[in-house]
């Protein structure tokens, strides 16, 4: 059965069939699936774990509970070990997410899919997923539509994971930044120079927890530098829409008023998560889309 482990390895016919098939699961096509699955999350997760949780509702498996703080974690037990327990005990699959970049790579000798929840600053392929099909639906296509992702790319698996993506099916990609934060990729600190062009507008979190960043930047200065400021939302192009994989530092990367504004797609992408994440299961357990 495929992982699901980095964007870099979904080719585009089968990114778009997961996208199709999230679509058909959004209009009530699906079917219920048997199986067992346990979730096992190092970080701290809302909507990553709680978005799967409701899809394994949705699709009819069982998911048994595992809680880090009560689990032989503490005693030493290799990620490898854990993941090994489950398989011999039956589960049919596991959902991770872990602080280690590309944790994945350990557990090579496991026989169960492994679908990857977000590795360290590396990458987080559901969410990649659920903001192309965001995008799908809004303007029924990818390539060619122009996307600026904005703020710590360096730290984000999430723009590292849609950069790849988005690039791999035609997509046009800015990114904006403190030079600090990018992560290697070609950016501009001048988040105005594409505010009037840009199709999507994809605000990242500033990660406090993964740096230092108060040393370096104080929030108003933040905002008023590379925040998408009410300013800056009155000069985007009709049709152009807001998303933030959330959570959201209101009032730092993005204006409070323009969090549920007309533009604004967050809330929608929590939704489309949950269909992203029925096909992905689907995917990963039944070794089709």
């Amino acid at each position: 059965m495929p992982d699901v482990l980095t964007m870099n390895t979904l080719d585009n016919e089968t990114i778009m069939h997961l996208l199709e098939r999230a679509g058909e699961f959004k209009s009530g096509k699906s079917q219920p699936m048997t199986g067992t699955v346990v979730n096992l999350f190092f970080e701290p997760s809302t909507r990553t774990k709680m978005s799967f949780e409701m899809a394994e509702h949705k699709m009819g498996l069982t998911v048994l509970p595992f809680e880090t703080a009560f689990s032989s974690v503490l005693k030493g037990e290799t990620l490898y070990d854990t993941v090994k327990t489950f398989e011999a005990i039956g589960v049919d699959g596991v959902i991770i997410r872990h602080e280690e970049e590309a944790y994945y790579e350990q557990l090579a000798g496991c026989k169960i899919p492994v679908i990857n929840g977000g590795d360290g600053s590396g990458q987080h392929p559901t969410q990649s997923l659920l903001d192309l099909f965001t995008i799908y639906q809004e303007f029924g296509k990818i390539g060619g539509i122009h996307v600026t992702i904005v703020g710590d790319i360096a730290h984000s698996r999430v723009a590292k994971s849609n950069a790849a993506a988005l690039e791999k099916l035609g997509a046009r990609v800015s990114f904006v930044c403190p030079d600090e934060w990018s992560g290697g990729y070609k950016t501009s600190e001048q988040l105005d120079d594409f505010i009037e062009t840009t199709d999507v507008v994809m605000m990242l979190r500033v990660q406090h927890e993964r740096h230092a960043v108060s040393a370096l930047f104080s929030k108003e200065h933040y905002h008023e530098q590379y925040g998408l400021t009410l300013e800056r939302e009155r000069k985007m192009k009709d049709g152009a829409i807001i998303m933030h994989p959330a959570p959201i530092n209101r009032g730092v990367e993005i204006s409070d008023c323009l969090v549920e504004c007309s533009r604004s797609r967050i809330f929608k992408q929590m939704e489309n998560g949950v269909f992203i994440r029925m096909a992905v299961l689907e995917y990963a357990m039944k070794g089709r889309v």
